[in-house]
């Protein structure tokens, strides 16, 4: 079986990549490898699933010693990608998670998010067109749920007043999706993450700055006084979503072509108490500088999983006691603590 994936060398997509991988099956993943942050954190990445990426110029190809996986530098948005590289490739599934990720980023470089998150997803979307797959499922949002809504989320809610730049290309991608699923007759699925966290996580992220500025004695910003609620994701959770819904049928007698998920933990934390968990794991005190919400930010998320429950018998098994430990395990290693 031979799987894309796009993003591989992300939070998300690598830890996706390594699951193929260890399944036996054959794995064919891009990423651009930008510099939104740090990209040795990238190639260290790809160093753990046995390529050697460090100097590799744009749009070229390394494989790993086994000859499973092959990794492919390129811009999801460039059609160099898929008339030079894809277009004889054959995938019996697609998992399309490259994209600029960040809220507050988007505010600043608004451009970059049209690129990879609007044009990006339409390529990938005509290139799967062209080569139908078994199965498309993309990385979507939770932040396409606004402030509008009142949680827990549920996926008919209103999706239709973004407030970040962010919010509004992911709501694009589950537009377009259901175009595609409509006209063209290809079976996809959107998941909207909540708060993905955990080893080889995102430095953008909240509880990697926040281990960071506690490891270092350093002051760290607690946004609306600490009063935020997250529904902090675990990743092997996310992992599990991705592979229950690429590789299985729903359980449920429709025959939709065209399905969108919450993927949470469905047990949100106040962000003050998730960094006395923080102080709490590290043996630190954290010097907390307490600033306003930041435009883009939502107060609030919290995932309704009922329907992922109900379709493919899902159950987030790890909770923030546990997964945040482990996170702090690996942080500490990585970055010698």
């Amino acid at each position: 079986m031979h799987i894309l994936v796009t993003g591989c060398a992300g939070f998300i997509g690598f830890h996706l990549t390594r699951k193929l991988l260890s399944l036996g099956y054959r794995v064919t993943g891009v990423d651009n490898l930008n510099t939104y942050y740090d990209p040795e954190l990238k190639i260290a990445r790809l160093h753990q699933l046995g390529v050697d990426a460090a100097g590799i110029p744009a749009y070229e190809t390394r494989r790993d010693p086994s000859g499973a996986f092959l990794f492919i530098r390129a811009d999801v948005h460039s059609t160099r990608l898929y008339e030079a590289f894809l277009d004889d490739a054959r995938f019996d599934y697609v998992c399309h998670l490259a994209a600029q990720a960040g809220v507050r980023y988007s505010l600043e470089n608004p451009g970059q998010y049209v690129d990879s998150n609007v044009t990006g997803f339409f390529r990938l979307l005509e290139y799967c067109r062209r080569h139908p797959a078994k199965r498309l499922v993309f990385a979507g949002s939770s932040s396409v749920y606004g402030t509008d809504n009142v949680p827990p989320y549920a996926e008919d809610d209103c999706t239709d007043a973004p407030v970040s730049l962010y919010a509004a290309t992911k709501k694009s991608n589950e537009l377009f999706a259901h175009c595609y699923a409509s006209l063209y007759g290809l079976e996809i699925v959107g998941l909207r993450f909540f708060t993905v966290y955990g080893p080889w996580g995102r430095p953008d992220m909240a509880p990697f700055l926040f281990t960071r500025a506690i490891l270092e004695d350093r002051p760290l910003q607690v946004f609306n006084n600490g009063e935020m609620l997250r529904d902090f994701t675990y990743i092997d959770d996310v992992i599990d979503a991705l592979c229950l819904t690429l590789f299985h049928e729903p359980d449920t007698v429709d025959k939709k072509r065209y399905r969108v998920y919450n993927v949470g933990c469905s047990s949100p934390v106040v962000l003050n108490d998730f960094v006395g968990i923080l102080e709490r794991i590290t043996g630190k005190v954290a010097h907390r500088i307490y600033r306003p919400m930041q435009p883009g930010d939502v107060r609030e998320t919290w995932a309704d999983i009922t329907l992922l429950q109900a379709h493919y018998h899902y159950a987030p098994r790890i909770r923030i006691q546990e997964g945040l430990p482990a996170f702090v395990r690996w942080y500490r290693t990585y970055y010698r603590y």
